[in-house]
């Protein structure tokens, strides 16, 4: 599919500056840009390569300064990152679907089916499930007994839905993830073993949720593990049993949470950081990468490091960090001249 530079601007309500009948059929990186393409530059960081861009269109901010000519077309925008993201879900949108239930997948007899629902080969939808209108569960997915499915879901290939548990409209779960395994859950015997603690709950996952590939979100012990609405998690990330996350928070790759912790609203975690169980985080907390949260923060906390400590504190004591070599080498040497001075008062 074609567009030109004003069905863009009209679509994005933006402002062309430039050559309106210039067409593009593709997107490239502005570093990377082709004729034809359309790119977007959004960070600073990239501002010298609108210059020579190859690219036919590129989205910029409507405040955007130009120093020198740029042969490009310009679509100035209120926001060229999030203008290039509806532009992107717009040609996502218009790929043809895939409908019906392909031969080799199994539904269960008391499986409630919505409409236009897809159901690849070797997919397996168990007894009582509940999926609707819309929905997408691609080849291998495994749903168990009882589990509930909103509107417009889509699971990929190797998904695994336990027993009970729940998914709500528009949410996205990418392949290999897992969604209701048993907790870790042992109690401790006197001989030394342990003895599983069944897990009777379940996992309830709110609307407009997307899970990472081969994300493992456990199973309560009781009542629900909670994944609310708007949340988006990264891969590889393993979610405990009985935590809650509130709306919109994101957690990127290879995070952990223990049991039991919960986790306000819009809080923002980098990859691998390990929160300890039964915490309380508090709504838009924010957590650099590879940090170890050892205790409850509160609302507006912006911390970094293992144990964690405000981040401004963090950046004050790296460059103590760097400087240690240098202060041992220091201290050494006038401990050496001390010693040398208490010989010589010694005579």
């Amino acid at each position: 599919m074609e567009f030109t530079a004003k069905q863009i601007a009209d679509f994005l309500q933006g402002e062309v500056e430039g050559n309106p009948d210039v067409k593009v059929n593709n997107f490239a990186k502005i570093e990377e840009g082709k004729p034809g393409t359309l790119a977007f530059l959004s960070n600073p960081k990239y501002t010298h390569y609108i210059y020579d861009t190859k690219a036919d269109i590129v989205l910029v901010n409507a405040d955007f300064k130009a120093g020198k000519e740029i042969k490009a077309t310009l679509i100035r925008v209120a926001n060229s990152y999030e203008a290039l993201a509806k532009l992107l879900e717009l040609v996502e949108k218009s790929k043809p679907t895939k409908v019906g239930i392909e031969p080799m997948s199994y539904i269960a007899p008391t499986a409630k089916m919505g409409k236009e629902v897809y159901v690849a080969g070797f997919a397996y939808v168990g007894e009582n499930v509940v999926v609707g209108d819309n929905s997408k569960i691609f080849p291998h997915v495994f749903i168990g007994e009882d589990v509930v499915i909103g509107n417009n879901v889509t699971l990929y290939s190797g998904v695994k839905i336990y027993a009970g548990c729940k998914i709500g409209d528009n949410s996205i779960i990418h392949a290999g993830a897992v969604v209701g395994s048993d907790g870790f859950g042992f109690a401790p015997q006197a001989d030394g073993s342990y003895h599983k603690i069944p897990q009777m709950g379940n996992v309830v996952i709110e609307k407009d949720v997307e899970i990472g590939a081969n994300t493992v979100i456990d199973r309560a012990v009781m009542d629900s593990t909670i994944i609310k609405e708007g949340v988006k998690l990264d891969n590889l990330i393993q979610i405990a049993h009985n935590v809650e996350i509130g709306k919109h928070t994101v957690i990127a790759s290879q995070s952990g949470v223990s049991g039991s912790t919960k986790i306000g609203e819009n809080c923002v975690f980098g990859g691998q950081v390990g929160l300890a169980g039964h915490l309380k985080i508090g709504n838009e907390v924010k957590i650099g990468a590879q940090s170890g949260i050892g205790k409850s923060q509160k609302d507006g906390s912006e911390i970094i490091g293992t144990p964690a400590i405000p981040i401004r504190d963090w950046y004050k004591s790296s460059v103590i960090f760097a400087r240690l070599p240098e202060m041992y080498r220091e201290i050494a040497q006038l401990k050496k001249e001390i010693n040398e001075l208490k010989d010589e008062n010694s005579k």
